[in-house]
């Protein structure tokens, strides 16, 4: 080895972090063994439903799917969740359309516009509203709201009537005397009850996305003479939007659960109802809710597989969320 020459030393794999101590030992066993306690509870839930369901499966076969009519008593697999199944989409879809634009314009206020000291207040509210039980909401619904909207529901159909999804069976829409009473416990009301209660869950999801926007790009589109609006709308919008899908996609797996507003509102029929504005309609919960406290043994089995059949299309919806968050630009940025 010639002078001035360091002596080689082979290239030694360095760790980027330093040696966790015992607290982050601790809190590192912490967080895996409570995510691994709600796989088990979740696990645990559907595998409780599919033992129960598993009778009232074997009876009524790929006919569960299909089937309107729900006799679980009556032999032959007369029983399905085609009905119900139809209902809890179409009251969900309702519910997702109404509370979107509610959500999405409170959110963009809050973050975007509200002076600090009325946004803290506004934020309290929100938070207070996601924290109201359904029941709260769904008496408010049966007493004073549907009746309050049933002049809109008579306007929408004799304007709009010619849609079938607006479109009321037996009902003249010129008679000035058609009671108003036609119009209630319908999908619509029950739907726009359901909206209210998830737009404050779906308002804060924007939210706290919207308020993760770069304050750096913020800073660079007022640079470039854009308006309050035009900074919204090229940095924090596109920047939110994985949060304003998933919160939308959690609203709506929020709104296909919902069982005592809807019970409490719609009037039951087990058929499947696609006009949203007549009386009448079908959900999965609020179905489980009316017949368990009645029923046999092979009924509960049967209202178990409708359960099952709730759940899993709960599931998908939730993971269908998270996996847009996790691919949008918010949520990798988190």
């Amino acid at each position: 080895m010639s002078a001035g020459q360091l002596p080689h030393r082979p290239d030694v794999r360095r760790s980027p972090a330093a040696d966790p101590g015992l607290a982050d030992r601790l809190f590192l066993l912490w967080a895996r063994c409570s995510g691994a306690f709600v796989l088990l509870v979740m696990l645990g839930v559907g595998g409780y439903l599919a033992v129960r369901a598993a009778r009232a499966l074997r009876v009524a076969g790929l006919s569960f799917l299909t089937t309107e009519s729900w006799n679980p008593d009556g032999g032959h697999g007369q029983f399905g969740i085609a009905a119900v199944l139809a209902g809890t989409v179409l009251i969900g879809g309702i519910a997702v359309v109404l509370a979107v634009p509610l959500a999405l314009g409170s959110a963009l206020y809050i973050s975007e516009y509200a002076p600090r000291k009325l946004r803290r207040t506004l934020i309290g509210m929100v938070d207070l509203m996601a924290a109201v039980p359904s029941v709260v909401y769904g008496v408010w619904g049966f007493v004073l709201l549907q009746y309050q909207l049933t002049g809109v529901a008579r306007w929408v159909s004799t304007y709009f009537g010619w849609i079938p999804l607006f479109k009321v069976n037996g009902v003249d829409v010129d008679d000035p005397l058609t009671p108003p009473l036609v119009y209630t416990a319908s999908s619509l009301m029950a739907g726009t009850v359901v909206a209210f209660m998830i737009t404050p869950i779906m308002c804060s999801i924007m939210r706290e996305v919207f308020d993760q926007a770069p304050a750096g790009e913020r800073e660079g589109a007022y640079a470039l003479g854009s308006t309050r609006w035009g900074m919204i709308r090229s940095v924090v919008l596109p920047f939110g939007r994985g949060g304003i899908i998933g919160g939308t996609m959690l609203g709506l797996g929020r709104a296909l659960g919902e069982t005592i507003t809807v019970y409490l509102i719609l009037s039951m029929t087990f058929e499947i109802q696609p006009h949203i504005l007549q009386t009448g309609g079908s959900a999965v919960a609020p179905m489980i809710a009316l017949r368990y406290g009645d029923s046999t043994p092979f009924s509960i089995s049967a209202l178990m597989a409708a359960g099952l059949a709730l759940f899993l299309l709960t599931l998908v919806v939730n993971f269908a969320a998270a996996a847009v968050v996790a691919r949008s630009r918010s949520g990798a940025s988190t």
